[in-house]
């Protein structure tokens, strides 16, 4: 007897195949574990794919400093609830040069606090084959980016070497020194996102949901006030708004929405109407010397 699978069902098993591909194939994986609504996603696949064992594999978080102060708490505390094993990198040298998306520009920062310190934390533990969140719907070069992602020493991705993924056999052979970055949610899209943590009651950072908070309008983005960092501009002046986030990264660089959705509901019923890609929200994608693709080729997640 036959059994039909709803498209969620279909993508769910798809995601746990790939999570017990790479635990066969590869001898250090990890999951880069950013805190948003994909992360969350993706460590509860992860959990589903082991149970009852834990994930034979640590979440890396990459901590730039400049994270939103709810998406720390959030991570600290599902480190605690669930005992995985959390390991934390920043790197050291941009803290003791006091690197900052406010004199460095959005575009240097993102390198040093982010693609450098990932490939710091990469080299440092030798992991062969890392997990991350992102879709094919989210950006143009992900569009065109497999579930198996090939990074030479250098970490560095070149479009033009990608690897044939027919019939979803995945090549997971690489040399010393080579690794792969592995996306499990490639065929997933925003509103399958939200639609599955609504499904499985999955936790997420609150700064999903709409509430009433502090923000500046910036560059045509609604910026939150999270902390006294944040230094106003001239005719800046702080509003009290109802607002939620789509994307989640370093506060400074990430837009809010105005938004009513309280509940995971009413964001499902926000997405079925949505027009906009979720990036919109994230400065880094606005600069064209700092597009996405380039940041790939650089090491990038």
């Amino acid at each position: 007897m036959s059994v039909l699978l709803t498209h969620l069902q279909r993508l769910e098993a798809e995601a746990i195949h790939i999570f017990r591909e790479v635990a066969a194939n590869f001898a250090n994986p990890v999951m880069l574990y950013s805190v948003g609504k994909d992360s969350s996603v993706l460590m509860h696949l992860a959990m589903k794919a082991f149970y009852p064992a834990r994930p034979p594999f640590p979440f890396l978080h990459i901590d730039t400093t400049w994270k939103f102060r709810e998406m720390i708490v959030f991570r600290d505390e599902m480190a605690a609830k669930l005992g995985f094993e959390l390991l934390v990198h920043t790197n050291q040298d941009g803290v003791r040069r006091n690197i900052n998306p406010f004199d460095h520009g959005s575009n240097n920062y993102t390198h040093i606090m982010k693609t450098v310190a990932l490939r710091e934390a990469l080299d440092k533990y030798r992991f062969d084959a890392a997990f991350g969140g992102a879709r094919r719907d989210e950006e143009k070069s992900r569009a065109k980016e497999r579930i198996f992602s090939f990074r030479n020493a250098q970490h560095a991705w070149d479009p033009k070497h990608q690897r044939p993924e027919m019939w979803k056999i995945y090549n997971t052979r690489i040399a010393s020194g080579e690794s792969i970055r592995v996306f499990p949610l490639s065929n997933w899209t925003e509103l399958d996102i939200w639609q599955y943590i609504l499904q499985e009651n999955i936790p997420i950072v609150p700064l999903y949901f709409a509430k009433q908070r502090p923000v500046v309008e910036r560059d045509g983005m609604l910026i939150l006030v999270d902390d006294d960092r944040l230094k106003l501009r001239q005719d800046e002046v702080i509003q009290n708004r109802m607002v939620r986030f789509r994307t989640l990264g370093c506060y400074p660089l990430t837009g809010a929405i105005d938004s009513d959705a309280t509940s995971l509901e009413d964001i499902v019923g926000e997405m079925l109407t949505a027009r906009t890609s979720e990036r919109q929200g994230r400065l880094i994608d606005r600069d064209e010397a700092g597009s996405m693709e380039k940041k790939k080729r650089e090491g990038y997640f």
